[in-house]
């Protein structure tokens, strides 16, 4: 918050000095970097547009922390460790977004009640929900209720932490009432229609919005379902059993691959963050860990990969041979070496081109650096699938029922793997122009069938192993998404990984809310029992 609170401090200092001075000035006394001048959708714009994770939180959260606490990658060496450079980052590009959204709920107050308004006022509060309940699961209490009125009353310039029960409990209910209220044929008449022009995630497609809200209802049921099992049962059984719209990535034999996305090329913004992420932060290869989620052995040539996103997510080292880094290494692992996230792989001759040294098979060079056409991932209907097929597995809010569990299983994994072929499929290296099809091959017979050969539920022994097929299939399938996975990860305890347990809960606030908003940061440590990456968050019932 604290270039929030520095700029807001400035207004209020240019104000006090001009407060004498209003008579007949009103047009120069106007605040140019108000509200005042911006329009309703382009206000939403700039919310839509701060979705979209900033290069530090890339760098210093999801490189540092992330990809090592879920084992999703190996993180081959911790050479920055500055990682208050991340939460100030993610902090800040949420703080700075809600005064956004704030201004938009006072504006929505104002105008007459329509169906047309109430459309609106669901799309800011499906968003607003979205960006919430990330920033709470990374940080635990946050300022939520007070927070973002700091331009409209001097009371909230610092405000009090809310803690993420409050928060969590709230949101659902507001996702609830957007599901109520949405009317997917009040599309056509002001001020909906000039306000849809300026929806660069679904361009104003209503039906879309309700699926989105009520798939974050499922997410978020699911995540308190430990602490809050009665509460999280009746959302999720109001959702299945009265056929709410939801994402889905099949419709019984049909893939439909629905998501929540932000697309850069279609939205005019490069994601060149994730880019810079790669290249400049270099240590990170694939674990041994995620390697035992696709391949059925550790064969350099790869002829145990029975998964095709191994080769949509990674590739081999320079000698062509998959080897994956050790989840926990010794004095005489091998560096990682090369420089296989290097912009030079650009072009058709170089594209091979890893170093000499580079040992250990990567994250796929166009995952990163194709900026304009691979998607950041808020929600997709493979995730929807295995959160219904765990739903089902244990009896949260439906019946139990593993046939159906199974079912819902399977075709998590079907659209899953589609959904990433697909994206792959279109995927286009910028200044090459060169194609993921031309360059990177997947074998014939790699496919979602070659998966549930191996991750089939019929494989499973017991009722916890095919519990954790589930789990296993969510976390890779949130690869681009770790946050995601670390909340899986924390909430289950149960995700596949080497070593001990997972014992990495929260974020501690960023430096800022010490110098900013010192009391009532101190408030929410003492309220939490502390502040360590030990510490539980509320959900956490383990």
């Amino acid at each position: 918050m604290r270039i929030l609170i520095k700029y807001i401090s400035i207004l209020i200092l240019t104000l006090g000095i001009l407060a004498s001075c209003t008579k007949d000035f009103e047009e120069i006394n106007t605040n140019p970097h108000g509200f005042t001048n911006a329009s309703d959708g382009s206000l939403y714009n700039g919310v839509i547009q701060r979705l979209a994770p900033k290069g530090n939180e890339l760098f210093y959260i999801n490189s540092e922390i992330l990809y090592k606490q879920t084992q999703l990658l190996s993180l081959t060496r911790a050479a920055w460790g500055n990682f208050t450079l991340g939460t100030e980052a993610s902090w800040g590009n949420y703080y700075l977004s809600l005064p956004n959204l704030r201004e938009l709920e006072k504006r929505f107050e104002t105008m007459s009640p329509s169906d047309e308004l109430s459309n609106m006022k669901a799309m800011i509060k499906i968003i607003l929900a979205y960006e919430t309940f990330k920033i709470t699961d990374m940080f635990g209490d946050i300022p939520f209720f007070h927070a973002g009125y700091g331009f409209h009353t001097l009371e909230y310039l610092h405000p009090e932490y809310d803690s993420q029960k409050t928060i969590y409990l709230y949101l659902l209910e507001e996702l609830k009432w957007c599901d109520e209220n949405i009317n997917t044929e009040a599309v056509n008449d002001e001020p909906f229609k000039t306000f849809r022009v300026f929806d660069a995630l679904f361009n104003g497609d209503m039906l879309q919005y309700q699926k989105f809200a009520n798939s974050l209802r499922l997410r978020y049921a699911m995540r308190m379902s430990d602490k809050e099992p009665e509460l999280a049962g009746q959302i999720i059984r109001d959702i299945v059993e009265n056929e709410r719209p939801i994402f889905l990535g099949y419709d019984f034999l049909d893939y439909v691959g629905e998501s929540a996305c932000l697309w850069p090329a279609q939205m005019g913004f490069t994601n060149g963050a994730i880019d810079w992420a790669f290249y400049e932060h270099k240590n990170l290869r694939v674990g041994s860990n995620v390697w035992h989620m696709v391949s059925s052995n550790d064969n350099i040539n790869g002829d145990g990969i029975f998964d095709p996103r191994a080769y949509i997510f990674f590739e081999p080292n320079n000698a062509n041979e998959w080897v994956a880094y050790p989840q926990i290494p010794d004095n005489n692992t091998p560096a990682p070496g090369g420089i296989p996230y290097g912009t030079h792989r650009d072009g058709l001759t170089t594209f091979t081109v890893k170093g000499e040294t580079n040992n250990y098979s990567f994250v796929n060079y166009f995952m990163h650096r194709d900026y304009n056409n691979i998607p950041i991932l808020m929600i997709s209907g493979a995730e929807v699938h295995f959160i219904l097929a765990e739903a089902y597995m244990k009896g949260v809010g439906v019946a139990q029922d593993p046939e159906k569990a199974d079912i819902e299983y399977m075709e998590g994994i079907n659209s899953s793997v589609e959904w990433w072929v697909d994206v792959s499929n279109n995927s286009v290296l910028p200044l090459s122009q060169l194609k993921f099809p031309d360059m990177i091959n997947i074998p014939e017979g790699i496919n979602a069938a070659s998966v549930l050969s191996v991750f089939g539920s019929w494989n499973a022994p017991s009722d916890e192993d095919k519990l954790k097929f589930i789990y296993t299939q969510r976390m890779l399938d949130a690869f681009w998404q770790p946050w995601e996975a670390y909340a899986l990860a924390r909430r289950t305890n149960m995700t596949a990984r080497e070593g001990d347990p997972i014992n990495h809960f929260r974020l501690p606030y960023p430096p800022s809310e010490q110098e900013f908003n010192m009391e009532n940061m101190m408030k929410a440590k003492q309220n939490q029992g502390g502040d360590s990456p030990e510490d539980k968050i509320w959900w956490i019932n383990y």
